[in-house]
């Protein structure tokens, strides 16, 4: 039942990242699979870690047409900083949570723009890092959703 919660989680992010937006609102659209995965590899760091990152980062390389591995890679390394200091993140206020949220999506947007500007010299746009700003502010929604979820179907 665990894997099963997990495992839908990280469908219905995956599925809100390719959901059609207005032009108007797209570039501020959160970074709902890195908040997701964030969210269980700080709660549960034996359960979801690296190999979870980098298989969903696959799958999210095949639903957005990317250069294959590049949101593999880039979630690998943010999931990797965060599970290696998931204690000390836990222990943080929800305001400090979601500053150090907004740096690590903010790194993983800086990870992809430089590998795709390598592989495919794409230009770098005035909003790409909007969504940092945006799964910030989701990750105050988000964790005590999260969170009641885990404690409803206890998941340890």
């Amino acid at each position: 039942m665990n894997f099963i919660v997990i495992g839908l989680s990280l469908l219905v992010a995956m599925v809100l990242a390719m959901l059609p937006m207005p032009l108007l609102f797209d570039p501020f659209r959160p970074d709902w699979l890195a908040l997701v995965l964030l969210y269980w590899s700080l709660a549960l760091p034996h359960r979801v870690s690296v190999g979870v990152a980098w298989f969903c980062g696959l799958v999210m390389d095949i639903l957005l047409g990317s250069t294959m591995g590049v949101h593999a890679l880039a979630l690998t390394m943010v999931i990797y900083v965060a599970a290696l200091n998931f204690q000390k993140i836990r222990n943080f206020s929800l305001w400090q949570q979601s500053a150090i949220v907004g740096l690590l999506v903010a790194a993983k947007l800086m990870l992809v723009y430089w590998v795709e500007h390598v592989a495919n010299s794409v230009a770098i746009t005035g909003h790409y890092f909007f969504p940092a700003l945006t799964s910030a502010a989701m990750w105050f929604w988000l964790f005590p959703l999260l969170r009641r979820l885990r404690r409803r179907f206890r998941i340890r």
